[in-house]
């Protein structure tokens, strides 16, 4: 079994890391960006995420015009789309990124958060979870399990974050997967058995999750064309969670600080997925996923 697991806030502990993941792109955006004010940008920041999360629901990481991820479904989530709002309803703040970035990838504001979070996660020192090393030492010595690890990151990054743990081998790395890439163009839809063949999964009154990634989709067709037999692991539902549990593939969400009970019960209520409590509960669910998979 090929065990995908996410990095950022799955391994590691991205609540103690996303405050100072802010402070770095304030400054950034202040000194080498926009040009205002540092105390300016931190009172705008304060008050643009404190707005957010008063109704998160209403508020998204928002790529070529989709939703890729409610604002609470993480720490490091929650950065990118409280610049991204602040970002674009400021006409100076919006006027200086659009002119730093008008030859990039997506619009302007994304490809700005994007290189923010890029560049200055990978200056961050890793603060992993309890049990984090413990449990991929476990798996690397299991003769039934090969881990992945997943990341919207480069590799690269993530190999020399890696390195710290002082592991008995190298562990590969599914980097730059893009879950956040959405296209409203793309035509794949997914078999559900309660509303048949979609590109949104509605979960309730006030979330419907898109399906509409193809960068991703690539990534785990390409995964399950060398082992059709995977389970991810990630600490969130939109960008990594939901496309796998629509394609039939396990989907294991583990429970942080930070995770809405919106996404646990998504999970949960889903014949293939499994929520943990801890990254620790990992092997034993494992365990319990690949009984469940001979049963069927």
């Amino acid at each position: 079994m090929k065990i995908i697991i996410d990095f950022d806030g799955t391994l590691t502990a991205e609540e103690q890391q996303a405050r100072p993941l802010a402070e770095k792109s304030l400054d950034t955006l202040a000194n080498e960006i926009i040009g205002a004010p540092r105390p300016e940008l931190s009172q705008a920041y304060r008050a643009t995420r404190a707005r957010l999360l008063r109704a998160p629901h209403r508020h998204w990481w928002e790529v070529n015009g989709l939703n890729a991820s409610y604002c609470d479904e993480g720490a490091f989530i929650l950065n990118t789309t409280t610049l991204q709002a602040l970002l674009r309803e400021k006409t100076a703040y919006l006027t200086a990124v659009t002119e730093a970035f008008a030859k990039g990838e997506y619009d302007p504001v994304v490809d700005c958060t994007n290189d923010l979070f890029h560049r200055h996660t990978a200056e961050l020192e890793p603060v992993f979870r309890p049990g984090a090393r413990d449990v991929l030492s476990a798996l690397i010595g299991h003769r039934d399990y090969e881990p992945v690890i997943l990341t919207n990151s480069l590799g690269a990054k993530v190999h020399d974050q890696l390195a710290t743990l002082g592991l008995d081998s190298d562990i590969a790395v599914l980097g730059d997967t893009r879950q956040y890439d959405m296209r409203a163009d793309w035509t794949q839809r997914f078999p559900h058995p309660d509303f048949g063949r979609i590109q949104v999964w509605p979960l309730d009154k006030l979330h419907r999750v898109d399906l509409r990634r193809p960068a991703y989709y690539g990534a785990l067709v390409q995964a399950l064309e060398q082992d059709p037999d995977i389970v991810v692991v990630a600490d969130t539902l939109s960008l990594p969670g939901a496309l796998p549990l629509n394609m039939g593939i396990p989907f294991l969400l583990l429970r942080t600080p930070y995770t809405p009970d919106w996404c646990a019960r998504a999970v949960k209520s889903h014949p293939l997925g499994r929520v943990l409590g801890d990254i620790r509960d990992l092997p034993a669910a494992l365990t319990a996923t690949a009984a469940q998979s001979i049963l069927v």
